[in-house]
Parts: structure tokens; sequence; C-alpha cells
């Protein structure tokens, strides 16, 4: 008893450095400037438009630059939808339309796919559990589970265009079908097992009309595939490019956490520690994991704090906690650490199953 007792004080204590410790060293970053983020998505858009232009008109060299280009741009734009599902109204005015209006629906990606889904992923009841649409216990799994979570990115585009061009219509029109196309297909996660729960936020005008559009948008780029040439050229590039980026998003998504829940909620702590910032020195992570991402586990500490304020919190904690706090813990150097320690801990994970079997 006591050895439980001096483990909950511990973890307690933990929470505490974790938690209230945190908030008062982050203390007022959690007020988003609308104009950084208005200026962010202007520039991003403009890239990536840019680099879709050339990468459809230019030829050699020049395409695959543009395209480069887009992709990147893309990756950046569509980021944005987290932080959309973190502001609250009157953050930014006007800034979920716009950036639904020019990247959401014209790439079948609308905020309605992640608002209501991705703060499920933040409470500390659901996270890491089954009912966590954006976790699956990937340490504890098979290798190859990982290669086909990353293979299935790539047909991701395929399964936006069905779900608006296809189910989009059929299920405003066959009301029967319709509950299932809300809980089954009108969210972005990784856990197969999801199902949405907030059915009536399919009723809200801002979820119709973006549902309406990308619906009719996406019969729109159909006629053009279908009308050839040109047009067609620009509709599949913009198709293989969303595939790529999907793939690099799924990449990024394998070393945002460590992956090693056993499905019971777990504490703010244990979280946090699940979870994993690339922080500076190294300019490569702004380019894979853009928009504040890079510190996924600082966000999952504080949620509130904007993507443009992430990096002086970390820098605030880094200087005031000491070096064998706990927050130092989730930092890592770049990509391949993490990734080759989740693919050792699933490798483990199989041969210790193969062994208990046997």
């Amino acid at each position: 008893m006591e050895q439980v007792a001096a483990k909950a004080r511990d973890e307690s204590g933990r929470q505490l450095e974790l938690g209230a410790e945190a908030q008062r060293i982050a203390s007022g970053l959690a007020r988003p400037d609308a104009r950084i983020y208005w200026v962010d998505l202007a520039a991003t858009a403009t890239v990536l438009y840019g680099g879709l232009a050339t990468a459809i008109l230019a030829t050699g060299g020049l395409a695959w630059f543009g395209a480069a280009a887009c992709g990147l741009a893309l990756y950046r734009a569509i980021s944005f939808i987290h932080e959309l599902t973190h502001l609250r109204p009157g953050d930014a005015p006007g800034f979920r339309l716009g950036w639904n209006a020019l990247i959401g629906v014209p790439f079948l990606a609308p905020s309605l796919l992640y608002e209501g889904v991705h703060n499920l992923h933040h409470l500390r009841q659901i996270y890491g559990t089954a009912d966590d649409p954006e976790y699956l216990p990937l340490a504890r799994r098979r290798p190859a589970l990982i290669i086909a979570f990353l293979a299935a990115a790539a047909l991701a585009p395929v399964g936006a265009f069905v779900r608006f061009a296809v189910l989009a219509p059929l299920s405003l029109a066959i009301s029967p079908l319709r509950g299932a196309v809300l809980r089954r297909y009108s969210a972005m996660s990784i856990n197969p097992a999801f199902q949405r729960k907030d059915l009536a936020a399919a009723a809200r005008p801002a979820w119709r009309a973006q549902e309406i559009s990308a619906w009719l948008w996406s019969w729109a780029l159909l006629a053009l595939i279908c009308s050839g040439g040109l047009a067609a050229r620009a509709v599949l590039t913009g198709f293989l490019v969303m595939s790529a980026v999907a793939v690099v998003n799924q990449l990024r998504t394998l070393v945002a956490h460590a992956w090693t829940s056993d499905g019971a909620p777990m504490s703010l702590a244990e979280q946090y520690l699940d979870s994993i910032n690339v922080p500076p020195p190294g300019w490569l992570p702004l380019l894979w994991a853009p928009v504040g991402l890079r510190y996924h586990a600082l966000h999952h500490l504080l949620p509130g704090v904007p993507y443009h304020n992430l990096a002086e919190a970390h820098r605030r904690l880094v200087a005031a906690l000491p070096a064998h706090s706990d927050y130092h813990r989730a930092a890592r150097k770049g990509l391949l650490a993490p990734l080759s320690a989740l693919i050792a801990s699933a490798a483990g994970a199989t041969r210790a199953g193969r062994q208990a079997r046997a």
C-alpha cells in the first residue's frame, strides 16, 4: 500500500509540473493573432496555386519544381485544419470560411471532417483508448501494420472523392444511409473502429454548406477529367499531389506519438510522455511537421496555445524547468529516431507475442 501511495504522490507531482506549472510559465501565449493566420494562409495559398499551375503548364524539371512547391504548400495549408479545431468564436473572424473556400473544399478536406473529432483526442478519458479517433497502439502491433498504415494514406484522395461525389448525394437522398455515412465516413481519423456520435452537427448550416460545396466540386472535377486534355491533367496532377501529401502526413503521424497505450485511459503526464516534440535546432521539421506540429507533445500539454506561439512556449519551458524534468523527455532530434524506436517496439511486441503462444 505504501508503494501505491508513493506512486500516486509521484504521479500527482508530475501532473503539477506538466500541468499547472506549464500553464504558469506559458502565461499570456494562448491568444491567437488573427493577422498571422490570415497572412500565413494567403502566402501559403499563393505558393500552392502558383506551384500547381507550374506543375500543370510547365514541362521537365520546372514542372517537378512546381509540383514540389505545390505539395509543400498544400501540406502546410491543410495543416491549418488542426488550428481550426482549437480556435474559439471570435479568435480569427472569417478564417474558418476563408480556409474552407481556399483549401478545404477545393481539396475535398472541409473542416467538418475534423471539427468535433480532433478534440476527442485531447480528452484524458479518451486519449489512447478504443474511442480515440487519432490513436492506434502501433507499438504493440506487427511492423507490417506500420507499412500498411503508410500505404493506405496514398488512397486518401480516392476516399475523399467517394465520400463527397458518391456518399454525400446518396445519403442526402436515402435517409437510412445518412446515419451510417455520418458515423463512419465523416471523420479524419486513423482508428478504423471510430464512429462519430455528434450526428446533430450535420444539421448546422456550416456543415451543410461545406458538404454540398464539396459534393458539387467533386462532380465538377469528374467533369474536368472526362473532358480530357489540359483540364484532366490539372485534376490528376492535383490528386497526385494530394496523395503525396497524405503519405508525408501519415509518416509525420507515425512519429507524433510513441503509440504505447494498452487501451486504458492515460493521465496528463502519461499522455505527454507518449507524445513527441521535435524542437530546434534543425529546419527540416518545418517542412514535414508544419504549423506547429513539431511541438506535438507540447500541444497536448497546452492545447490552447496557437501554433505561432508554440516556439516561444517551448523556449520558456526549457529555460524554466530543470534538465531532468519530464518536459525534456519528450524531445527528439528528428524523424528517424522515433520512427526506428516505433518499429523496434512493434518488432519486440511481435516476438513476445509469438513466444507467449509457443
